[in-house]
């Protein structure tokens, strides 16, 4: 089974907080099969012919199977569309097995997976208002973004905390809006189980002086935008940097890489948890496939598909009691809706 075609669709949904823009992939096989991935890259939509020219003259022909060959090309030297063609080739495969992802990638270790959320910016109040309905929905794991001041960010939490009781475990993301300093006194001005980590306080993300933060930290330290490769959480666990990782499949170049870095992750005893950013619902099928199939990743799993007004699924991913249920059809689980791909669709620019 040879790769025949590959196009790519630029799409925008509507969703709370802003639209989200996320690139599909669609790779077709010389057998009449297809797949679908999906990733962000901030291409226009006037490129897409150039760029799906480009890379398809490298692709075509080549055995689907061949996934570690294909990833290893220089056209997909940047990962993020390495991810986005992996994910296809992983849905073509798997379908043709009849078989969902998670089977192929060693069996379905777990049938939901913990989900949390990233609270909408905003006022406190108004930031306390989404803490309490995702509470309702018993989403009780959920992030909150600094609000880029000291004082803002300490009574953000607290007033969350005030709102929420101990019901809800919230994570903090510093979005590396502090420097060293700044860092130090929020991580120690924190009561220590106002929260479970505080995550990427400053830009950056060194091993080493997380390392030193984390010496002086009365709360537990995360990582997400350092992490690149497995060997970035090798370097966290050798200067016992951080408690906790998090990983997105976009950002370490695809599915294989995404689990390598867990299994990293779990030899050093770091916590990991997956987050995958801007979906449409594809991308999130594919990473509960990875999430039902690797036992080390624990914790709830971050994505902003609870936020979505619509998705590109023929039917949308359940979510009750706080999980999400593995899709368990073939492939990544899921079927694209074509309407609704071309309603979204961005044409211009």
């Amino acid at each position: 089974m040879n790769i025949s075609d590959l196009e790519f669709f630029l799409i925008e949904l509507p969703a709370s907080g802003g639209a989200v823009r996320s690139l599909l992939v669609r790779l077709a096989s010389d057998s009449g099969s297809e797949g679908w991935g999906e990733t962000r890259k901030w291409w226009r939509a006037g490129e897409l012919a150039g760029r799906r020219k480009g890379l398809l003259a490298v692709l075509a022909g080549r055995e689907v199977y061949d996934v570690e060959t294909i990833l290893a090309l220089d056209a997909l030297a940047d990962r993020a569309v390495a991810c986005g063609i992996e994910m296809a080739l992983w849905d073509l495969i798997a379908r043709s097995a009849r078989q969902p992802l998670c089977h192929l990638l060693g069996g379905g270790y777990r049938h939901s997976v913990p989900l949390s959320v990233r609270l909408p910016a905003g006022p406190p109040e108004t930031v306390a208002h989404w803490a309490r309905a995702f509470s309702a929905q018993a989403i009780n794991s959920q992030m909150i973004s600094s609000a880029g001041s000291l004082a803002a960010d300490l009574k953000l939490v607290s007033t969350l905390r005030e709102a929420c009781g101990d019901r809800v475990q919230f994570r903090f993301d510093g979005r590396g809006r502090y420097d060293f300093g700044g860092a130090l006194q929020l991580c120690n001005e924190l009561e220590p189980d106002s929260v479970q980590f505080v995550l990427d306080p400053f830009a950056g993300g060194h091993a080493a002086r997380i390392a030193m933060l984390r010496a002086q930290s009365r709360v537990a330290l995360g990582v997400f935008e350092a992490l690149q490769a497995p060997s970035d959480i090798v370097q966290l666990a050798r200067t016992g940097a951080a408690s906790y990782v998090m990983v997105d499949p976009v950002q370490v170049g695809g599915i294989a890489r995404a689990r390598q870095c867990a299994v990293v992750a779990d030899a050093a005893g770091l916590a990991a948890s997956l987050r995958i950013e801007g979906t449409s619902g594809l991308a999130l099928a594919a990473t509960l496939q990875l999430a039902a199939a690797t036992p080390s990743f624990i914790s709830g799993h971050e994505c902003s598909y609870p936020l979505l007004h619509d998705d590109i699924l023929a039917e949308p991913l359940r979510i009750a009691d706080g999980m999400l249920a593995v899709p368990s059809g073939p492939g990544l689980g899921v079927e694209v809706d074509r309407d609704k791909i071309e309603w979204y669709e961005v044409k211009g620019g």
